[in-house]
């Protein structure tokens, strides 16, 4: 318990960093329109592909196995949801076509 303390206690401003961004982020995503809602997170989800780029790079300069499970976990998570954004992107768009009428 002395440890997750220290750690808190060590990394006090990183946290509280953290904790303010996610309110930031709760606020602005709640003041953003519904219209604009779908189309910014497809586009933020794809963006997501900078983290894969990222995980892989510290999956490559990882000196332990718990650096390479994190690398790993962040590798599959950032790719489900780039798919996902793409996915999400993909059916938006479909509800803009117009559907084939049967003459």
């Amino acid at each position: 318990m002395d440890e997750v303390l220290k750690f808190f206690l060590d990394h006090r401003e990183a946290i509280f960093i953290i904790i303010l961004s996610i309110f930031l982020g709760i606020e602005v995503i709640s003041h953003v329109p519904s219209v604009l809602h779908t189309p910014l997170m497809s586009g933020a989800n794809a963006i997501h592909g900078v983290v894969i780029i990222g995980a892989i790079i510290v999956m490559g300069h990882a000196h332990g196995t718990l650096a390479m499970i994190f690398g790993f976990i962040a590798v599959i998570m950032g790719t489900l949801n780039v798919v996902g954004g793409f996915v999400v992107t993909d059916r938006m768009l479909e509800m803009f076509k117009k559907k084939k009428t049967k003459n």
